[in-house]
């Protein structure tokens, strides 16, 4: 039987110089602990170092590899991690040539074969691939194996036919949480995003039917939406609480693509009486819910929903493949149904996206000014490989970096020239709106106050605030 080590990079390099640092989730990985029970099954040992929380210590890395001696080293990770993907990889050959490397997780998916070539993996695996790692440790041949590229005989990288999308989501392992310390979690909790401790990412849902051109899921999703049924979704809420969770971020692409699934959810939380607080994290469209769904989302635990608003205009809504129901007025309406529920709102904004001029991105943050966010989010979009909007601007010659570490929402770069604006441009609009939608924004800070003195919160608000200030406020 094999060693199985699974690697989750350190997220202290991507956020260690902003505000958001303060709100990093620091959380158990949901992708790998959904991968160990297919792994488990045939007898394999499996140890996870989920680095998340950790200060990147290469030698900390190769000493555990050395000590432990894995056959098969598998890592996961986004875009702005992958560097330190490779780091590993190769540190795990320079152990022993005989360690098979895996790579797997977003990037991978979106460049299999030059994320291949470029960490010197043995595999990477692309797409939807639950149980593709198991088949890897099992040594089932390689050429029959769906959603991985692989190097054949001679040497050539070769990518095999993709892995079919699972159609019920019910056949998934429930998560293999033995192998987290969920202790050392906690150590890094931050009330800014959670209320409780423990706190699990939570999936209930795949997919998304929508075209966002900077959004990047349909590389390990798909197109589409597959969920899971009610029933699974209450047995493994009652799963997770009996592993000690108390808190679940729902990582879902859009929670509320189907309403009445999401109230029967909500229903089944409130009759089988679950002590459980939770978020749509991830954001949810502007268009999709009414009164009774957020009235009993809070009754279910709920007390947070991020929403997408990305655009103040409805042009560019449309343009960038919204679908032209997530409109500025739905979104207006969609808050106050949020607000009157008692459900905190999180707000995501966008400037840069391709379709922008200075005039939608004006009306961008008059809208973030406007609407009643208890909490924002303002970024300069950013083309993550295996997007549209990547590809556009690589085909036009746009691409000005492909050092991977720049591709960081939270610290922006200048990653592409826009096809008609500057990025002087962009960037001022950028700081403009930090400044009107929150900085210079009264109703903002008396919407915190109020928040603070109902919730209990007022002190966590002014802690975190003075450890931003004595940080550099740096956003």
């Amino acid at each position: 039987m094999a060693r199985v080590l699974l690697i989750n990079p350190s997220y202290r390099v991507t956020y260690a110089s902003t505000m958001a640092r303060f709100g990093v989730p620091f959380y158990p990985v949901l992708s790998l602990a959904t991968l160990i029970p297919r792994v488990k099954q045939s007898g394999h040992s499996v140890q996870v170092m989920d680095l998340c929380y950790e200060d990147f210590d290469l030698p900390m890395i190769r000493d555990r590899i050395k000590t432990w001696r894995p056959d098969v080293v598998a890592l996961t990770g986004t875009t702005p991690l992958f560097s330190q993907i490779r780091t590993i990889a190769q540190t795990a050959k320079s152990v022993s040539a005989d360690i098979v490397t895996v790579g797997g997780g977003a990037h991978c998916s979106a460049l299999p074969e030059l994320s291949l070539e470029e960490a010197g993996f043995d595999y990477v695996c692309f797409g939807e691939g639950d149980f593709t790692l198991g088949q890897i440790v099992d040594g089932v041949d390689p050429a029959t194996i769906a959603g991985i590229v692989r190097r054949d005989g001679s040497g050539h990288i070769v990518r095999n036919p993709p892995n079919v999308w699972l159609k019920d989501l019910d056949e998934l392992p429930y998560p293999s949480w033995d192998e987290f310390n969920l202790a050392q979690y906690e150590r890094y909790w931050s009330r800014l995003i959670a209320r409780r401790k423990p706190v699990a990412f939570f999936e209930t849902s795949r997919g998304c039917v929508f075209s966002c051109n900077y959004c990047g899921s349909k590389n390990t999703v798909g197109r589409g939406f597959r969920k899971k049924s009610v029933a699974r979704v209450i047995d493994e809420l009652k799963y997770s609480l009996r592993h000690g969770f108390r808190e679940f971020f729902i990582v879902d692409d859009i929670f509320t693509t189907d309403v009445p699934r999401v109230k029967e959810i909500c229903e089944g939380i409130i009759r089988e009486k679950l002590d459980v607080a939770w978020s749509c994290a991830n954001g949810i469209r502007v268009d999709a819910g009414d009164q009774e769904m957020f009235q009993l989302m809070r009754r279910a635990g709920c007390y947070k929903v991020a929403f997408g608003f990305e655009s103040g205009d409805n042009r560019v809504l449309k343009e960038f493949g919204k679908g032209g129901r997530a409109t500025v007025e739905a979104a207006r309406g969609t808050v106050a149904m949020a607000r009157k529920a008692n459900i905190d709102v999180f707000g995501f904004f966008m400037v840069g996206l391709l379709q922008d001029t200075e005039e939608s991105m004006a009306k961008t943050i008059e809208l973030g000014r406007e609407l009643q966010t208890d909490v924002l989010k303002i970024s300069i979009s950013v083309p993550f490989p295996g997007t549209p909007m990547y590809a556009e601007l690589k085909a036009k010659g746009l691409l000005n970096q492909f050092d991977w570490d720049k591709y960081n929402v939270y610290n922006p770069q200048r990653l592409y020239r826009h096809p008609t604006l500057s990025w002087e441009t962009i960037e001022s609009y950028y700081k403009l709106a930090y400044r009107k939608m929150v900085l210079t924004n009264p109703a903002f800070y008396l919407r915190r106050l109020r928040h603070g003195l109902r919730t209990g919160e007022f002190f966590y608000d002014i802690y975190y605030f003075l450890r931003f200030v004595l940080a550099g406020a740096k956003i």
